[in-house]
């Protein structure tokens, strides 16, 4: 049995996706491509397909991933290719590498976000951020299944920086999670408009329970009362393995690729797309 694993994103209008829609929207695709799935065992066996730490709905990502299992041998660049073709746009799968080594989801250490804060200037934002850093710790609260949960939202938090709307090009990743989300049509909290927008990136390590872009808010909120006017527009840039001394989060194949050396005359490169890079 071959296992593969994919990234895909969420973008433009169908970050509004839930999870839910994501796994129809793709067992349909495997469907279509005729890909020859492995199922479970049982009265009701399903495609063996495992999904590793969502998005929360109302978010885009340039970093969602999922591991699925065959029962006969496929090229992973032209699987990929195949199942893409066969997704709405806005849902797209953009990397494949074959499976090797350990349980996949212990190398997803942290997350990159980007919130778009329009209507807030990035002095008001990086005051903001300035007194969430300088806390040793900020309690916020989440209604749960369990109820009203509190929990602290800065020992999760690596690194949080500020930019305005038109500081710098981006480069690397987050050059091609901007360009994507361009490409794909999007419009009003997607993107940042006239006037003042602040733009906020995290490293916010996965711990229990998970700290989320908006618990940062909340957390922004309550240490210095900063309420952005309209919904943050947020977006996760990357997630994978966290390098604690540079504080950057790094490619989650990189272990694959290495364990696979790349076929002669197959075309496909065996170099490292690092989702994410420097936060």
């Amino acid at each position: 049995m071959q296992r593969l694993r994919l990234r895909y994103t969420k973008r433009g209008r169908l970050r509004f996706t839930s999870h839910r829609d994501f796994q129809r929207a793709f067992e349909r695709a495997l469907r279509r491509a005729e890909v020859p799935m492995a199922y479970s065992a049982g009265f009701t066996p399903h495609p063996k397909v495992s999904y590793a730490n969502a998005a929360p709905t109302g978010t885009g990502s340039e970093a969602e991933y999922l591991e699925i299992a065959l029962v006969q041998q496929r090229d992973p660049e032209q699987l990929r290719a195949l199942l893409d073709s066969s997704m709405p746009d806005g849902l797209d799968i953009v990397d494949a590498v074959e499976a090797r080594g350990s349980d996949f989801s212990d190398r997803l250490e942290a997350s990159v976000w980007e919130l778009r804060l329009d209507g807030v200037t990035p002095q008001q934002a990086q005051q903001a951020a300035d007194a969430f850093l300088a806390a040793e710790s900020v309690e916020v609260q989440r209604q749960t299944k369990k109820g009203l949960r509190s929990f602290d939202a800065r020992a999760a938090v690596r690194s949080l920086t500020v930019a305005g709307q038109d500081d710098g090009q981006p480069t690397g990743q987050h050059a091609e999670a901007d360009t994507a989300a361009d490409a794909a049509g999007s419009t009003g909290t997607d993107r940042p408009g006239k006037g003042a927008c602040a733009i906020l990136r995290l490293v916010v390590r996965h711990v229990t329970p998970a700290v989320r872009p908006d618990d940062v808010l909340s957390g922004l909120r309550a240490t210095a009362d900063l309420a952005p006017p309209v919904p943050a527009a947020v977006t996760r840039l990357a997630q994978g393995p966290l390098d604690e001394e540079s504080g950057t989060v790094t490619d989650p194949f990189a272990p694959d690729r290495d364990a696979l050396p790349e076929p002669i005359g197959s075309g496909i490169s065996s170099a490292a797309t690092v989702p994410g890079g420097a936060a």
